[in-house]
This record gives structure tokens, C-alpha cells and sequence, in this order.
């Protein structure tokens, strides 16, 4: 998938579920607070995009909550049913 750079950090887009990806929106949105994540998860609900980071298992940060391992847990229940989406992958 294509890569993009932004805050400094190189990602690379691995999901794009019904063209939910928004470059110019992503990069306005992204704040230096993702940088210590792993992956960036963006989703659309009434028509505004909500962020969410979350770390591999080999990341310091790495709990329960923010496991990349429970991303379509998240996605399924705190998303809206079917929404467009995103994964971008430091």
C-alpha cells in the first residue's frame, strides 16, 4: 500500500475500508500525541473522523486497551455499524 509522511513519521496505509482515508484531513488531525503509537485507526461517524492509536505487543506503551491485537474489536463495537475506515502503520 502507498506510504505517507506525517508529523515526521513515515506511515504506511495497510487498510482503507469504503475509501475512508483522507490525506490532507488525516494530516490536519494528527497531533504529536500519535507518535508513540504503532498505528493510527480513524474512523467516520455523522460525517467527522475520530482517531485512535494503538501499539504492538513489543511497545513499552502497549496495554490492554490500546492492543492492536483487539483493532477489530474496537472497530466493531465502539464504531458505527459499516462505517468507512482506516489503518495507517508506522
Amino acid at each position: 500500500m502507498k506510504k505517507y509522511k506525517i508529523n515526521e513519521n513515515e506511515y504506511e496505509l495497510i487498510e482503507n475500508y469504503k475509501e475512508g482515508f483522507d490525506e490532507n484531513l488525516v494530516k490536519e488531525k494528527v497531533t504529536e500525541y500519535f507518535n508513540d503509537y504503532d498505528y493510527i485507526v480513524g474512523d467516520w461517524s455523522y460525517g467527522k473522523i475520530r482517531l485512535k492509536g494503538f501499539c504492538d505487543k513489543k511497545n513499552p506503551l502497549h496495554k490492554k486497551i490500546n492492543s492492536f491485537d483487539l483493532k477489530d474489536e474496537y472497530i466493531k463495537n465502539s464504531c458505527a455499524y459499516d462505517c468507512r475506515y482506516f489503518v495507517l502503520k508506522k
